[in-house]
């Protein structure tokens, strides 16, 4: 099968860049499709037509048998146009003809192996995005949206720890208005800045959230019914989460497991019946950057399971019973870990029930925290923890 789709990779040189079969191909075209600096640099004329906005493949998708490209940034399939085509396309119907990324551009340009650098587009996320891959010594590179991001970025640095961070500006990479300009997110003082803009980041050890699981209590947002930190990274731990799974968070509180979930790169619904714990979860998941892994599911467990996609893990944090457990036993499908916390005696009965009649791993956590005791200091022992984890 002749391909009728091209897919043209494009840089800020425009059609100096291209290789001569990417320009048979543009030249051949009956129609060229880009945003509005595409078109410009490669010079179609009456043939190019803008994306929609929003953005939609549809219109490409239409023309389905004439001879039309497709013009991206640097390679189409690095948060490119390329991925959202080649999902309605055969093998057969399109081909892609890459250009350096302005990732790549900018790695040359710092002299950073692209292999330990974290490349994200930024376009339309928000910065807390960032907060789950900022941590300690990084290297980072990021395309922003418009001449405005650098500074909003670096007053978003500071006001996260990250005030040291050294930040490379970097305008029109690989054309001929390149401007490349070193500053810090503390000192951020650059005027003028235009896009196409990316920004390199090189963060100091120390800075942002650790790897592990258990983040201290007090950077979510709580009422106090949270899962607390050391018995969150058991919980987490017994979870296993791994990116793509997915996670049923029911009697969620604050979200705070499914948070961490995410940061782990799965995916989380949080089931909360309360109004109040509802919200603290939604602005756990914005402060996080986790909005786009983690539904939040307002009402009782019983009434919205079935609604949920289905999940490869199940926490159940309070107010489990047997009805939910037997409900869930049946529900879930082959291979999904379920984990049970207790701190009431009719609940751990009931989990050691469980345990008899399924197996797994049934424990109990006995915990003390050193407190004021007159002026001197002593344990304070926490309600001990009867956690059940079994594979259905």
């Amino acid at each position: 099968m002749t391909p009728w789709l091209t897919l043209i990779g494009i840089g800020e040189d425009g059609r100096a860049g291209l290789s001569q079969a990417a320009r048979t191909a543009l030249e051949r075209a009956e129609v060229v499709f880009g945003g509005p600096r595409h078109l410009a640099l490669a010079g179609v004329g009456a043939r190019g037509r803008e994306w929609p906005v929003p953005f939609a493949v549809a219109p490409v998708l239409a023309l389905r048998g004439k001879a039309v490209a497709v013009l991206a940034s640097g390679d189409p399939f690095w948060h490119g146009a390329g991925g959202s085509l080649a999902g309605h396309l055969g093998p057969g119907e399109w081909i892609s003809h890459p250009a350096p990324s302005t990732f790549q551009i900018a790695a040359n340009r710092l002299g950073w192996r692209m292999e330990d650098t974290v490349c994200l587009g930024l376009h339309a996320a928000p910065f807390a995005r960032l907060r789950a891959v900022l941590s300690g010594e990084t290297r980072a590179i990021f395309l922003l949206r418009d001449g405005a991001a650098p500074a909003a970025l670096a007053e978003w640095l500071v006001g996260h720890g990250f005030a040291a961070t050294s930040m490379t500006v970097m305008e029109a990479l690989g054309g001929p208005a390149e401007r490349v300009r070193v500053t810090t997110a503390r000192g951020f003082d650059l005027t003028g800045v235009a896009a196409p803009v990316a920004v390199a980041l090189h963060t100091r050890p120390g800075t942002g959230l650790p790897r592990g699981a258990g983040l201290a209590d007090d950077t979510f947002a709580h009422d106090g019914q949270i899962t607390r930190a050391p018995v969150r990274a058991i919980t987490l731990s017994a979870l296993a989460p791994r990116p793509g799974a997915h996670l049923w968070d029911l009697g969620a509180g604050s979200g705070s497991v499914s948070v961490e979930f995410a940061l782990a790169g799965g995916r989380a619904s949080a089931v909360e019946v309360r109004g109040d714990r509802v919200a603290n979860i939604r602005a756990n998941a914005a402060a996080f950057g986790v909005e786009h892994r983690l539904r939040v599911v307002e009402g009782a467990a019983m009434a919205v399971l079935e609604g949920l996609d289905t999940p490869d893990a199940v926490f159940v944090g309070g107010g489990c019973d047997e009805d939910l457990l037997a409900h869930l036993w049946q529900g879930m499908p082959s291979g999904t870990v379920l984990v049970v916390n207790s701190v009431t005696l009719e609940t751990e009965a009931l989990l050691a029930e469980w345990h008899g009649a399924k197996g797994g791993t049934l424990w109990r956590f006995d915990m003390a925290e050193a407190q004021p005791l007159g002026r001197m200091r002593g344990w304070q022992a926490a309600r001990p923890v009867v956690q059940w984890r079994a594979t259905r």
